[in-house]
């Protein structure tokens, strides 16, 4: 089955999308002195190292040179994915930060 050019741009723009996800999400951690790595294996024990991961940590930039990230936009960002289980790991981060 051929795609047509709208079902390539479709799945191009999602996949854009998808890194920004990681990006925001691999950025957050940075910002809050959390492993990006380490919290993705405690939502997901049983993958394999995420190539897509390990490259939006090499995008990432020093905590003093970013932007903030909200929790909330961190958050939503990983739920539009379907990634629950990690949206679920962050909250507990979340919280834990909010305890200091």
């Amino acid at each position: 089955m051929k795609m047509n050019e709208k079902d390539e741009y479709i799945i191009e723009q999602y996949k854009n999308d998808e890194e920004m996800m990681i990006l925001i999400y691999t950025q957050w951690c940075i910002n809050n002195d959390f492993d990006p790595e380490e919290l993705y294996q405690l939502a997901y024990p049983n993958q394999q190292k995420n190539p897509a991961l390990l490259e939006a940590i090499q995008k990432t930039v020093e905590k003093n040179e970013s932007e903030e990230i909200s929790h909330q936009l961190v958050q939503q960002v990983l739920q539009l994915f379907g990634n629950d289980d990690l949206a679920f790991v962050v909250q507990q981060k979340i919280d834990q930060l909010k305890k200091k």
